[in-house]
């Protein structure tokens, strides 16, 4: 497996593959999500990223359910000392934005639901703009002081944003964020390479980034129109936002470069993901074991420069 990495000068370290908890209370339920993050944890890794919000966007769900499960895991099974936890504050209805006090609210909420005693990642699900930065950054640098939570980090983040809470840190003397959750994958690069990779690498954040499969479809499941049935949850928005002339070309070089390392394109997308500098651990979600397997062996692929360039170059935004 390559070898892990620290979540910026956090000092924490994950192994290169997260799993996403989106799918706890959704897609998976309690019984596959324990069995989920058995084998996961099992085969060497350790980074399990969630979030407050998760899975309120289900029909009778009310938010908190991935938590939830998580926490019932950690007490069912005695890992909780084998995983790097991750979770968000921000997004939730319930408990929306980044004041301090709904930082010290959810934070709470949050290890309640987890049955466990520290955070170890505690990040801002979304930027928000009516809270000053140095409010939200002191009020997350009270839950490191009182060892609630070890380390932060910022998601959905425009680089300005970042840069300036970076500085507030500095200026302040306030805990940094450690680590940037940005939406990147091979077809989805511009928004993350163009501003935010530079800034991240400057300051030696680490990288957790989320659609890391384009919602599917590296995994070479839509080839063409009709494989919109495939999924009925978001199948035709996968062929309506990626099934296009580079789409394709993607799809064929994921293939090309599989067939010489006797990989599936899900795996190929995922390495070319972990070779790229600065990149931590690219979050991956899977609902059944089989799927997981499949998708934590990309860590074992070793790409070549000859690779990475042929990859590149499929995905290059022409013209």
């Amino acid at each position: 497996m390559t070898a892990s990495r620290e979540l910026g000068r956090s000092g924490l370290t994950v192994h290169p593959i997260a799993f996403g908890g989106n799918v706890f209370g959704w897609s998976a339920d309690e019984k596959t999500s324990f069995a989920l993050l058995d084998a996961f944890v099992d085969a060497g890794f350790n980074l399990v990223d969630t979030a407050d919000a998760y899975s309120a966007w289900v029909p009778g769900n009310a938010g908190g359910e991935s938590e939830t499960i998580l926490g019932r895991w950690f007490q069912r099974s005695g890992k909780r000392g084998r995983v790097v936890l991750a979770t968000k504050v921000g997004k939730w209805a319930e408990r929306p934005g980044l004041s301090a006090d709904n930082i010290a609210a959810a934070v709470e909420d949050s290890l309640r639901r987890l049955q466990t005693d520290v955070i170890d990642l505690y990040q801002a699900h979304a930027d928000d703009e009516s809270t000053p930065l140095e409010t939200t950054l002191a009020a997350f640098g009270r839950l490191i002081e009182q060892g609630k939570v070890r380390a932060i980090g910022a998601s959905n983040y425009s680089a300005s944003r970042l840069r300036d809470a970076l500085a507030v840190s500095a200026d302040y003397k306030l805990p940094r964020y450690e680590t940037l959750q940005p939406e990147y994958n091979l077809y989805d690069r511009a928004g993350y390479e163009a501003e935010l990779e530079p800034l991240v690498r400057e300051h030696g954040l680490g990288v957790i980034g989320y659609y890391s499969l384009a919602r599917g479809f590296l995994s070479g499941k839509y080839r063409r129109a009709e494989d919109a049935g495939k999924s009925s949850a978001r199948g035709q928005s996968v062929v309506d936002a990626y099934l296009n002339p580079r789409g394709v070309r993607i799809l064929t070089a994921l293939d090309d470069i599989g067939s010489k390392h006797n990989a599936t394109p899900s795996q190929i997308a995922l390495a070319w993901l972990i070779a790229r500098p600065g990149v931590a651990a690219p979050i991956v979600s899977a609902t059944s074991v089989e799927q997981l397997q499949d998708v934590l062996a990309a860590a074992r692929v070793a790409l070549s420069a000859a690779d990475v360039a042929q990859l590149d170059a499929a995905s290059a935004e022409l013209g």
